[in-house]
């Protein structure tokens, strides 16, 4: 309905609910995993707070150990705008949620247009009937009007003079039809399934081609049956990282929100409901470790020694410093164990050496891209990060000294005794050295000047540069066997 007079507003009240209404999010999961961040310990007695005092218990002590920042929480802003209109004409706003009353005041306190807050407390779940009952106590002998989203919110809008919809669930915006007279509705673009697809992460699967990489040193890339067998271990690794991902999501919303491009992400930004982020999390490994059991025992151990490391990363080590590069070097270097355990290889000295300094190198750029890009936002410390702008010098020099010594370690591979036996023509290798020399010399070089993308594989990816390098250390590999 349009065209309703401000006199035909004037002593009615407005209640707003608060999660997936006036915020894209929802303030119970945005308290849990600032909790899991910041003092994962603590999460293991959730579920004894909820058996000794039910919910409203549960979201009391998870808020008592766990704020929010009430400015980063990504809002409805076309409904935001709606509100502060109708706080400028003096009409009477209340926020009216189940969520805890301390979380929920700090977001009134941020936003400066409510008369008051209704909002559960360490014995009272505000939410259905009980939500109801408050508001009536609130509205006294006055019609009062309702903004919600969820099916749950029917009961009020039920008694409401008038509902407005916000961002409704399927069915909700016809069944409020049904019980009040519909002011106004509120809707953002559907997200659909390329959200999700984005939340995967999938362009980061091109980190699981290191699975292949023994196959090509061992030189078994022509046997279409241990091929089969490395896409399966693909599909694992992917799946797997991708439900990792999606954790580290929920727990760095905070820091991404404060970053210039990882606030576009789609629980950051509020596209995707955060349930929908825990189920992914949960499932995708899931599936991922299903698949890998199917392939051997061996390959399984190693697969779920990379899921328990890389969630450690995201939960806790990733805010210290040294500690976080040195992890991620390792996560890289296990894909490369995990290819080798799929073709049953035992991997050699030379390659796991290689691996690891390389990979400590390109873990460094990243590091060193987000210190970069910090002098442009006059920030003296990373979000989440374990660094400071100060520390950028320092960073640099280990990462280029661990990339060169990486292609060291090539030079004096291709001079061992060990060449001789995997290799027709060894010296067609030397072309790696003069390559990689030049790849990692200008990776560096572009990560100094501020042109390098703060994912490393992204580069690599985009950049022909790189393509080209990569192309001809293949072609070298392949020609020299």
């Amino acid at each position: 309905m349009s065209g309703i007079s401000e006199q035909d507003k004037a002593g009615v009240p407005l209640f707003i609910d608060l999660d997936g209404t006036l915020i894209n999010s929802d303030l119970l999961y945005e308290s849990f995993f600032t909790l899991l961040r910041t003092r994962p310990l603590l999460c293991l007695l959730v579920p004894f707070w909820l058996l000794r005092g039910g919910k409203a218990y549960m979201k009391h002590m998870i808020a008592q150990h766990a704020g929010i920042d009430a400015a980063a929480i990504p809002y409805n802003q076309p409904f935001l705008e709606y509100l502060r209109n109708e706080s400028a004409t003096n009409r009477e706003l209340v926020l009216a949620t189940a969520s805890n009353h301390e979380l929920a005041g700090r977001i009134a306190d941020h936003l400066g247009i409510f008369s008051g807050v209704i909002a559960s407390d360490a014995h009272s779940n505000i939410s259905g009937k009980r939500k109801l009952e408050m508001i009536r106590q609130w509205a006294g002998a006055r019609p009062f009007d309702y903004a919600a989203n969820a099916r749950i919110d029917l009961t009020i809008w039920k008694h409401a003079r008038r509902g407005i919809v916000v961002n409704p669930a399927t069915g909700v915006l016809k069944a409020a039809g049904r019980v009040t007279d519909i002011e106004q509705v509120f809707t953002t673009d559907g997200t659909g399934l390329l959200a999700y697809l984005g939340a995967m992460r999938m362009y980061q699967w091109t980190k699981n081609v290191l699975l292949f990489v023994p196959l090509l040193t061992a030189h078994k890339f022509t046997n279409p049956s241990l091929i089969g067998h490395e896409l399966l271990a693909f599909a694992a690794f992917s799946l797997c990282s991708s439900g990792v991902y999606v954790l580290n999501d929920l727990l760095d919303l905070p820091a991404d929100r404060a970053h210039p491009r990882k606030q576009l992400r789609p629980f950051a930004a509020g596209k995707l409901p955060l349930s929908h982020g825990i189920l992914m999390a949960c499932l995708l490994p899931v599936a991922g470790l299903a698949i890998g059991y199917s392939i051997s025992m061996q390959f399984l151990g190693i697969l779920s020694l990379y899921l328990v490391t890389t969630s450690a990363y995201s939960i806790r080590f990733k805010a210290y410093a040294v500690v976080d590069v040195l992890l991620l070097a390792s996560l890289y270097t296990l894909r490369v164990f995990a290819g080798a355990s799929v073709i049953q290889v035992t991997l050699s000295f030379w390659l796991f050496a290689f691996s690891i300094f390389i990979f400590l190198s390109l873990a460094l750029v990243k590091r060193c891209s987000e210190l970069v890009m910090m002098t442009a936002t006059d920030r003296t410390t990373m979000s989440g990060r374990g660094y400071q702008l100060t520390d950028l010098a320092h960073l640099q020099m280990m990462g280029i000294s661990s990339g060169y010594l990486s292609i060291l370690i090539i030079a004096l591979y291709i001079n061992s005794p060990d060449i001789v036996a995997q290799y027709t023509h060894p010296q067609g290798l030397w072309i790696l050295c003069p390559a990689l020399l030049f790849w990692i010399s200008r990776v560096w070089l572009k990560t100094g000047r501020g042109e390098m993308h703060d994912d490393p594989l992204i580069f690599t990816i985009r950049d022909i540069g790189s393509q080209i390098v990569m192309l001809i250390c293949v072609l070298a590999v392949v020609l020299s066997i």
